[in-house]
């Protein structure tokens, strides 16, 4: 590959020492884009491929530099404060530089893969020790396959392990030239009932179930997670989690099924972006209403289950 590590990617930012997602201690490159609009999604500020801005009102000084910053015209003063036009906003993110109180909170910038994998391999005695490396995650991974595979790539030559998450909604063709650089693959399943999918996500489950299905069987060597997020009322039923249970258990790279807690804490970041949050309503479940829900699905799938990342008895 020609000048690999020159593609430039949408970088969300890099977390350390998450013990979440994946085996033993691991940078999380959060990339920005994604093709699906989950009412539940607690990453807004990961949706749109280009760089953001959102507003701490509380911080704001209402001195007018970044309205006299912003080139697009997307930032006016108002009788309220900042009022900000996020379909005419281009992302030059002018407007966070200026401003003295840090009310301006930039989200994302444009790195090289060299430049993510050098950040990454700042923290290889880590890896070396707790067995862990780096992964993936978004938005969608699949929506930068290129820059993707440009950071696996360089961490792999330098030892580092890799894994992925997903919701594997992306041609095929996006997904193999990953495959040989990963140890693990996180993939969600939201829903397994496509029309249920489709009203909840805004695409069906389709494309997202066949690719699971060919990533199982692809020649590879890397084990596989299914994860669910659970959200009271909406895709917790005990028919739909049975359902759940025979889609998963027939496969040979699972390692385990997940389920995740339903959370509010993206609620803050949609303020900022100027956003209504869908679900503001909904509280999030408590351990006992998760182990239920567990336990119908591991009676139906015989599979090793977690529950936000400890194994279910």
């Amino acid at each position: 590959m020609e000048n690999r590590g020159e593609t430039a990617g949408s970088v969300l930012r890099i977390e350390k020492s998450s013990i979440h997602d994946g085996d033993g201690l691991r940078t999380v490159l959060f990339l920005k884009g994604c093709p699906l609009r989950c009412l539940w999604c607690s990453t807004p500020e990961s949706q749109r491929m280009v760089p953001e801005r959102g507003l701490s009102r509380e911080k704001c000084l209402r001195c007018g530099r970044c309205v006299e910053q912003c080139p697009q015209g997307a930032l006016t003063m108002g009788e309220d404060g900042i009022n900000f036009d996020r379909n005419r906003c281009a992302g030059c993110l002018k407007c966070a530089s200026v401003c003295p109180s840090s009310a301006v909170v930039p989200y994302g910038k444009k790195m090289t893969a060299n430049e993510a994998v050098c950040e990454i391999a700042k923290d290889e005695i880590f890896y070396f020790h707790s067995g862990g490396g780096l992964t993936v995650s978004g938005g969608e991974p699949l929506d930068q396959s290129g820059f993707v595979r440009e950071v696996l790539a360089g961490c792999c030559e330098r030892g580092i392990d890799c894994a992925i998450e997903s919701s594997f909604f992306a041609p095929w063709e996006k997904i193999e030239p990953l495959l040989p650089y990963i140890s693990l693959l996180h993939v969600d399943i939201k829903h397994p009932d496509a029309e249920k999918h489709k009203k909840l996500i805004g695409v069906d489950n389709g494309l997202i179930l066949e690719n699971i299905r060919r990533a199982d069987g692809a020649p590879y060597d890397f084990g596989l997670v299914i994860r669910t997020p659970l959200i009271p009322g909406i895709n917790d039923g005990d028919e739909d989690i049975v359902k759940l249970a025979e889609i998963v258990k027939g496969l040979k790279k699972l390692r385990f099924m997940e389920f995740l807690a339903y959370h509010r804490l993206g609620t803050e970041t949609y303020k900022r972006l100027g956003l209504d949050y869908p679900l503001a309503e909904i509280k999030t479940p408590d351990a006992a209403y998760m182990r239920r829900k567990a336990a119908v699905f591991k009676s139906a799938a015989g599979v090793t289950v977690k529950i936000n990342g400890s194994i279910f008895e």
